[in-house]
Formats: structure tokens, sequence, C-alpha cells
């Protein structure tokens, strides 16, 4: 909370009117993230100057809120989105700060508030109440995902969530990766009619697909074998992990509890470490997809493994916070 009124010290009246909205606000939902904007709300902390610390204090919402791996990840973001911009000569579209930030409600230790913080290639949508905190909806990409050049040559994402997917899809025997794979070829003539589009290739929860009803789909986690289950609480806790700490202990050993209804699949080759692919992991507690894109200011026309989305949802009224909304008193 301190760190939010911290930024609301620095705003001006205007800016204080187009960062604060209403906690049941619709405009939470409008977050995206291309490098256009969609929906422009709160303020844009590339339009902000560098003088009135606001840009900071901003940051330090997220460092205050995210764990500090967490934070580092959504850096790290920002920094391959900036590097993307000077690599395609766009820097004023794709920077380091070409991102929006939002306040819902009023910070505070008792009543629900919440921030969003969107743009290319990173969107996290965060409530909190009393000492409740949801991190869900979230969006991480990058293209690509690894820096190798200027100050920050060496930042890399999503690698880890790369690794452990294929890892755990090739430990599986044969039949089990037969059931797994939905799909064999990343844009298979045997998919129903959109079950691709250009914009979020396989996935099926990203941007404005709030409540979408989607399938369970591949083998459940409780058919697996020890090391087999232990490689899926492994990437679920890579998803988890802009959460602090403890919240994320809390939210694995949920998830950990729902293990005969959560599905793995997979889109894709996996007998190579060249071949892209797609995963999904979803119970009635949380969902998290995993896919390579092809290139939209790279080159490559299919996917490749340097063009990553990934994504989270908390179903059943996860997202938003919506669940422990009932149970407040008083909601504003």
């Amino acid at each position: 909370m301190a760190a939010a009124e911290a930024v609301l010290s620095r705003c001006l009246p205007a800016q204080r009117d187009a960062l604060l909205y209403h906690i049941d606000s619709p405009e939470w939902r409008t977050w995206s993230n291309p490098e256009f904007l969609l929906s422009d709300k709160g303020l844009r902390l590339d339009d902000l100057e560098d003088n009135t610390g606001l840009r900071d204090a901003i940051l330090g919402v997220l460092e205050a809120t995210l764990s500090p791996e967490g934070y580092q990840k959504a850096l790290s973001a920002m920094r391959i989105n900036h590097f993307l911009g000077e690599l395609v000569k766009a820097p004023g579209v794709m920077n380091e700060y070409s991102y929006n930030f939002v306040i819902f409600g009023t910070p505070s230790t008792e009543r629900p508030w919440g921030w969003s913080f969107y743009g290319h290639h990173l969107c996290l949508n965060v409530f909190l109440v009393q000492r409740q905190l949801v991190i869900s909806p979230w969006f991480t990409g990058a293209e690509p995902n690894e820096i190798d050049d200027g100050p920050y040559a060496g930042t890399r994402v999503l690698h880890v969530e790369e690794k452990l997917g294929l890892q755990l899809m090739q430990s599986l025997p044969a039949p089990m990766q037969q059931k797994a794979q939905i799909y064999k070829l990343m844009r298979d003539p045997a998919m129903p009619p959109g079950r691709w589009n250009r914009d979020d290739q396989r996935h099926l929860c990203g941007a404005y697909r709030d409540n979408r009803v989607v399938p369970y789909e591949g083998i459940t986690v409780s058919s697996m074998d020890a090391a087999q289950q232990d490689l899926v609480w492994a990437i679920l806790e890579q998803y988890l992990l802009y959460l602090p700490e403890q919240s994320r202990r809390m939210k694995l050993e949920q998830v950990r509890s729902f293990a005969d209804e959560t599905y793995f699949s997979w889109i894709g080759g996996f007998e190579t470490e060249d071949e892209p692919f797609y995963y999904r992991i979803q119970s009635p507690v949380i969902l998290v997809e995993f896919d390579h894109h092809s290139g939209v200011f790279l080159t490559n026309e299919e996917p490749a493994k340097f063009h990553i989305h990934t994504l989270l949802r908390t179903p059943n009224a996860g997202d938003y916070g919506y669940a422990l909304r009932p149970l407040i008193p008083s909601v504003e």
C-alpha cells in the first residue's frame, strides 16, 4: 500500500484522475499485449518525465508486490522489449517503459484494491485484499527471448518453462505421449476452425478471453509417475514465480491437491531440442499455456523457439480476485 501511495503523492491532479478506476470497473479486463494500444488507460511510463520520480515510484509498486525473482522476470521482459524495439528500429513503440499502469480501487490494508501493468509482452493483473494476493491473469512473452548485445546482454526469460515442459513430455512412455499430443503439427489440418488464429496462434486464454470455457485435453497428472509429477509442479512453480514465496507455496499446495483433475496436453514435436511446441496444464484452480510463435517483427514464418508466449489464468472466478470479493463486506 505504501508504494501505491507514493505513486499517488507524485501525481498531478490530471494524472491522478487518469490513474484511478473503480475496483469493479470493466476496464480492468481491457488489458492487451500487442505493441500497439487497444485500450489506453492509466499512465504510460514512457510519457512520464524522469525527474518527477513517478516512473520509479510505479516500478516500486511492482517491486513491493511481486517476489524478488518475479520482479526481475518482469524487468527482463521489459528490457527484452526495448532490445526488440532497437533491433527493428522502432524504439518509440517498443521500449523498456512502453507500459501502462492503472490502479483499481483505493490502496488500503483493509479494503480490496489492485493494479494492472500492461504492454507488449508483459501484462500483470494484481488484486489485493487484507493479507490475500491474486496475480491473475498474466501474460509474459519475448521475441527474441534473449538479449545478446548491449548493457543487458545475457538477459533471458521463459527458458526454464521451455526446458521443463520438453523434459516432461520426453519422459513420458510412448502411449502417454500419444494421448498427451493432441495435435502433431503446430498448425495441424486436423484442428477445427478457430483452434489456430494469427494473433494468439495456439493460445486459448489470452487477452479478451475472460471466462472462456476450455475443455480438458491430454492426460491427467495423477496418471504420471512421481518424477513426472514433480516436473509438473516445477513447471507450475515457474508460472507462479510472480507471487511472493509464502503465497506461491500456498497456491502450489492448492494446485497439488487437484492432481486427479489436472491435465497436461501438447501440440507439436518433442523428439529433438529444435522442434517448436505448445503445452497446457489445466485444472479447476489453474490454467497455464506455453507457445512457440512465428515471427511478428522477426522473419521466421514458422514457429521458432526464440519467440515465446506464456500466460496464466485462474479458472472458476479466480481471475481479478473475483472469487474473493463476495467474502469482503462493503466492496466499493
